[in-house]
């Protein structure tokens, strides 16, 4: 009886994902908090350790926990390197060592690098970037484009598909099922006599080329992601060296790929479970880990959702055992529960919904939704403004200035966030009826003028100028929402956990109409007491207001910027500055 009463309960530990069968994800350099209810019966003092380790080292460190209000305790360790580590809870009655109560699981982490959380992307076409009609870029036009594509700010150029394209059933303009000679087909049917999924498409150049511009990527501090596509044309190699990887319909005709409403006539879904599975699994790997050893560290993932979640499991971590850098997003346009469940198994950024939530009510649920509930533990989102597959109605209609308001929302409500190449000359021409481009570079060559009139590439490089210099926006979780009394002005702040850095974004939703708001700023919360002013400072006109209290007054125009970026200063802390 003496024991049982010494005996020490350890629950409601946080963070834990699903009972432990999930990691968290974290980045290097971060500092891991980890909170549980700690308690026993009696009176004697208890010491509850926090242990954790390498995923690859036996040896546990400890560190001691600190008690909170109603037996709470908190502990914390640094991250120090990408890979998975491993925490758990130990508690004992201080004149007891031996009597060692443990949590009874061991809980994972998931550590990335910083880009993982934190990027700007630049969504490339290859075939797009050139400058002569009807015919492809190559490696060296793509490199040309690189110098533009930094000064706008951005760190990830990601390019679709650049292996080589299938013959047979090839697509013309427009996803029409009619092609002529001269159509180049769609990237994503991957695979001819020249090769598959570890080969080049021979219009934009050689392996040796590729390399060389992932080369010139670095130079200018830019990571190359590239578009995985699990599936094949009907000239892939694998058809003939592997035709019991893929589906066959009644009448012993390989089935081609669906993804409803959508048909992919060009294109073959693989059977994740042949009789060779391993083998057939290991071949997948192997493709990833071609373009890993050709420098290639971000992967964006064309359907996950569509191959099996075993395989995903078995696939990332022997990716990630020998290449802990790697970052793959997670391209599941599905529903919910299924995107979820890819973040929780490895995937390290996810597409979202954003590109479809508008209103005011829209985003501040779906946003409370990825930053302030257990999603923002596993699921790292990654807001893209438009995809070569996605052009929202919003976009179509709202003008020029929709564009910079969803551009300013992408930013600065994600910490990663990208467009599609001509989003920056706010491209808008759609398929009548459709969310899609018509005359789309997935269907044929098309040569852009990146310099024609009406662009923003001048706004998107403010934007990301403020992003860089302002550590809050690098966060999610630390996302907030101001109230206002207009419907069509939507605020929000982020800000550092000492309250040094502070910006409030203030957007106009409709882009054809001025609106004013009062917004209701917590400026307590900020370290500002009431009837103390404070300074607002517009990051893009450069135009300061003086503040007071809680309640503030904004008004944007339509004939103006559609969004304020304030830069939020306390004037005590400024005059210590002056000091």
């Amino acid at each position: 009886m003496k024991n049982s009463i010494k005996t020490v309960i350890i629950e409601n530990i946080y963070p834990e994902i699903d009972g432990g069968k999930f990691a968290v994800k974290r980045e290097v350099g971060d500092k891991f908090y980890v909170f549980a209810d700690v308690y026993k019966g009696g009176h004697e003092a208890i010491v509850v350790n926090l242990k954790y380790r390498y995923a690859k080292e036996i040896a546990w460190k400890k560190v001691a926990m600190k008690r909170m209000p109603d037996h709470r305790w908190v502990g914390t360790f640094n991250l120090e390197k990408t890979g998975y580590y491993e925490y758990t809870i130990e508690s004992y009655v201080k004149e007891e060592e031996n009597l060692v109560s443990q949590y009874d699981k061991i809980l994972e982490i998931d550590v990335n690098t910083e880009k993982a959380r934190f990027g700007s992307w630049y969504e490339m076409w290859p075939r797009s970037q050139g400058t002569k009609e009807n015919e492809s870029a190559t490696f060296a036009d793509m490199t040309k484009r690189l110098t533009e594509i930094k000064s706008m700010g951005f760190d990830v150029v990601y390019l679709t598909p650049i292996h080589p394209i299938g013959h047979t059933n090839k697509k013309g303009a427009n996803n029409s099922l009619v092609a002529t000679d001269e159509d180049p087909g769609c990237s994503y049917s991957i695979g001819n006599n020249h090769g598959g999924h570890k080969a080049v498409e021979s219009t934009l150049g050689t392996m040796d080329d590729f390399k060389k511009f992932v080369k010139s990527c670095n130079k200018l501090n830019i990571d190359v992601a590239l578009d995985i596509v699990l599936s094949c044309s009907p000239d892939h190699p694998y058809i003939k060296q592997h035709p019991d990887w893929f589906f066959y319909n009644a009448d012993g005709v390989m089935q081609y790929a669906e993804n409803p409403p959508k048909k992919y006539e060009d294109t073959y879904y693989l059977n994740f479970f042949p009789k060779d599975k391993i083998e057939m699994w290991d071949e997948m790997v192997s493709i990833f880990t071609f373009w890993a050893k050709a420098g290639v560290q971000i992967f964006r993932v064309d359907n996950p959702h569509t191959k099996p979640v075993s395989f995903w499991q078995y696939c990332l971590k022997k990716i990630k055992d020998d290449f802990p850098d790697t970052i793959f997003l997670s391209e599941a346009f599905t529903h919910p529960k299924l995107m979820r469940y890819l973040a929780k198994i490895g995937f390290n950024q996810s597409y979202t919904y954003f590109t479809w939530r508008n209103t005011k009510w829209e985003l501040v649920s779906y946003l409370k939704e990825l930053t302030q509930t257990e999603m923002a533990e596993y699921f790292r989102p990654n807001f893209f403004t438009n995809t070569p597959d996605i052009l929202p109605v919003y976009l179509q209609r709202g003008g020029r200035n929709a564009f910079k308001v969803r551009q300013v929302l992408a930013a600065t409500l994600s910490a990663s966030y990208g467009i599609y190449n001509g989003f920056e000359l706010c491209e808008n021409a759609a398929i009548p009826g459709k969310e899609e481009y018509i005359n789309s570079e997935k269907y044929q060559f098309k040569v852009w003028d990146w310099d024609r009139e009406g662009n923003i590439k001048l706004f998107i490089k403010a934007i990301n100028k403020i992003r860089k210099e302002n550590p809050c926006l690098h966060y999610n979780k630390n996302l907030r929402f101001i109230d206002t009394d207009n419907d069509n002005i939507l605020a929000y702040f982020k800000a550092t956990p000492d309250m040094t850095n502070i910006i409030v974004v203030v957007a106009n939703l409709d882009s054809y109409s001025t609106n004013d708001s009062t917004i209701f700023v917590p400026n307590k919360e900020w370290n500002i007491e009431d009837n103390e002013h404070y300074t607002v400072t517009d990051l893009l006109s450069g135009q300061t207001f003086i503040w007071k209290n809680s309640k503030n007054y904004v008004k944007l125009s339509s004939s103006e910027e559609p969004v304020h970026i304030f830069k939020v200063t306390k004037w005590k802390h400024y005059a210590k500055e002056r000091l």
